[in-house]
């Protein structure tokens, strides 16, 4: 293997980076939108803070995996227990500080195809708010897939917008392009460990 370290336009061209046998998926390219009247638009994606993260930093060991929710370069790792997956997405993060919780939890429930119901307060606010939106509705916020956290309405899960990833979008959740979100609720289980910084 050559000295040479890859460049960041080479990483963000062949969406792998190799270091220490751990591999990193193509989620740092911007998404191409559907076109409006003014033609196609493209969304830019938060790739100036999005880095690489050493899970030790962060947990005690891999027991049943790791989830690192990063607010501040809005990302969110994976870490297998075996140390031989590593991935990093893309996400959009609470968009105010009233709605971030920060702290180590844990994956409680896993569900395809969720439904979404918006939270009592999310109604306050917005009293316009549908009372429920069922899975497969485009207009479902929940995307594909949900990973409940040990705390009440927070998850990691799908999103309707792909505008919303690397953004501050959400009431609390961690919302990843919904193939982002399918290949990690494939990887996770009961019990692995989150922690949102």
């Amino acid at each position: 293997m050559s000295n040479t370290r890859p460049t960041r336009r080479a990483i963000l061209s062949t969406g792998a980076l190799a270091l220490g046998g751990l591999a990193m998926p193509a989620v740092l390219r911007a998404e191409t939108l559907p076109a409006n009247e003014d033609g196609p638009r493209e969304t830019r994606r938060n790739v100036m803070g999005f880095r690489n993260q050493d899970w030790r930093d962060h947990f005690d060991d891999l027991r049943k995996g790791a989830i690192l929710c990063d607010t501040y370069s809005r990302a969110v790792h994976f870490w297998s227990e075996d140390e031989e997956t590593y991935l990093a997405y893309p996400t959009s993060v609470p968009m105010a500080e009233e709605f971030t919780r920060r702290g180590l939890t844990e994956i409680t429930l896993k569900r395809r195809e969720p439904t979404w119901i918006p939270t009592p307060n999310m109604r306050e606010r917005d009293p316009s708010l549908p009372e429920r939106v069922e899975a497969g509705d485009p207009q479902n916020p929940m995307g594909t897939r949900a990973l409940n956290l040990g705390w009440q309405y927070y998850r990691v899960h799908g999103i309707d917008d792909p505008a919303k990833v690397g953004r501050r979008a959400s009431n609390g959740c961690f919302g990843l392009m919904n193939p982002h979100v399918e290949e990690l609720f494939e990887l996770v289980e009961i019990g692995t460990q989150v922690r949102v910084i």
